[in-house]
């Protein structure tokens, strides 16, 4: 018999953790009786309403749900990290609980990947139902820019929600940089990975945790993880602002020679020129910046996330 565990991060989900631990129990008791045994994995990510109330309820009635609590939030990426880290099954399903990505899909994740040999089968949304037109075009804009600067090609309008067999989970797990883009991750290891389409839902209820600020330093994470270009880029203005300074440099004093320029000429183009250079430097040191700041998070070595407590695992029950 196979197993699969359904990887589920949390965090103030009171309005939506009940229907989806409803609906995915059903999926799942379907794939026992096709010979798989099917566990979900809850990680609370620190949350401050009810979900913690009704993630206990559920463990303590069904033993195939296991629960993770964070002593605090930590993060959406931590949390499904959490999750593959302890996770034992030959198979694991990453998905959110807004049930924007149904659970009744699981079945043909597993399909798809036993048919395929596939080690990931990553889901592409076909349709994003009750998203906007900023949200969708931004997103497009995301991927295109880092399919163009990263050494790594991204599939577009593809999220977290995935399928990922224990070889895969075996090799993310020997990951351990802090700062994980997990989509990215898994692109990166290789095997053999598959797209699955589908038409993505809105969310059944609560709030999006991923509002326009959070998108932003998802987005910054994901370029200085994945992609050194920035750097290349800041040398590349340096260039140019050299260049630019020794062509101002030979005008000036060509002018000075030949008469066609005096020294009070010329001071709006001088302060444009130091506006430009300044900008330049602020710009390549905010990018240096920002690159020793990951350094920083990573040599501290801190853990990802710290687990206050663990439901229905092997080693709570020994």
């Amino acid at each position: 018999m196979q197993t699969l565990s359904v990887i589920v991060p949390c965090y103030n989900e009171e309005a939506v953790i009940q229907e989806f631990y409803n609906r995915t129990k059903k999926v799942l008791d379907s794939l026992r009786n096709e010979n798989i045994d099917a566990y979900i994995i809850f990680i609370n990510d620190g949350s401050k309403d009810k979900t913690k109330y009704i993630l206990n309820c559920i463990a303590a009635q069904d033993d195939h749900a296991q629960v993770i609590h964070f002593s605090r939030n930590f993060g959406h990426q931590p949390a499904v990290t959490a999750g593959l880290n302890n996770c034992e099954s030959d198979m694991a399903v990453i998905i959110d609980s807004d049930l924007q990505d149904p659970p009744e899909l699981i079945p043909e994740l597993v399909k798809a990947h036993l048919e395929n040999e596939a080690s990931v089968v990553y889901c592409v949304r076909k349709i994003r139902k009750g998203e906007t037109f900023f949200k969708k075009f931004t997103a497009k804009m995301f991927y295109k820019t880092m399919n163009e600067l990263s050494e790594v090609e991204f599939p577009r309008d593809t999220g977290d929600f995935r399928l990922i067999d224990k070889k895969a989970i075996k090799a993310f797990n020997q990951l351990k940089e802090k700062g994980k883009y997990i989509r990215g991750l898994i692109c990166w290891i290789g095997f053999k990975q598959i797209p699955f389409y589908y038409d993505r839902d809105e969310r059944f209820a609560g709030e999006t945790k991923y509002p326009l600020k959070n998108m932003l330093v998802f987005a910054k994470k994901a370029l200085l993880y994945f992609s050194k270009k920035p750097l290349k880029v800041s040398v590349s203005l340096g260039f140019i602002a050299f260049f630019i300074g020794i062509a101002y440099a030979l005008w000036v004093w060509l002018g000075s020679w030949l008469g066609y320029t005096g020294a009070i000429t010329g001071w709006t183009s001088t302060i444009i020129l130091i506006i430009f250079f300044g900008g330049v430097q602020l710009l390549t040191i905010g990018v240096l910046g920002e690159y020793i700041g990951v350094l920083f998070d990573e040599v501290k070595n801190r853990p990802e996330y710290i687990i206050e407590e663990k439901m229905n695992f092997k080693e709570e029950n020994e």
